[in-house]
């Protein structure tokens, strides 16, 4: 998983670019953490904690997104989705859906949150 934090130098606004398959992580880093520090720690220590135990779910919803946490993965998903039923979709067509839902390894997801921690420290 690749990812690129960026800082707006006219309004300071923050932007997380991830990979195509995790771009709603970038949404999710930029809209729901923002620069909350205690939150980041929060979530590292929530991490630390399925990672000792190697089980257990823990689940964030937030206005927009919802992540949850398992002792192997992290998923992030929008709460609202353009679509009610895939059903809705004419033939052929598919949802590209890395917009509204992504997972990767806790592992990932911690190096990420720990990335974004240091870059939200430095860039202030």
């Amino acid at each position: 998983m690749e990812f690129e934090f960026r800082r707006n130098s006219l309004d300071g606004s923050l932007f997380a670019n991830f990979s195509m398959e995790h771009e709603v992580m970038g949404r999710w880093f930029c809209e729901e953490l923002g620069e909350d520090r205690d939150g980041c720690t929060r979530l590292l220590a929530k991490v630390a904690q399925l990672q000792a135990a190697g089980h257990g779910e823990w689940r964030q919803i937030g206005r927009d997104f919802t992540l949850e946490l398992d002792a192997e993965q992290a998923r992030i998903f929008a709460n609202v989705l353009g679509y009610d039923s895939l059903d809705e979709l004419d033939e052929g067509m598919s949802m590209y859906d890395s917009e509204s839902e992504a997972s990767c390894g806790l592992e990932d997801f911690q190096h990420a949150l720990e990335s974004w921690q240091l870059f939200v420290n430095d860039s202030r």
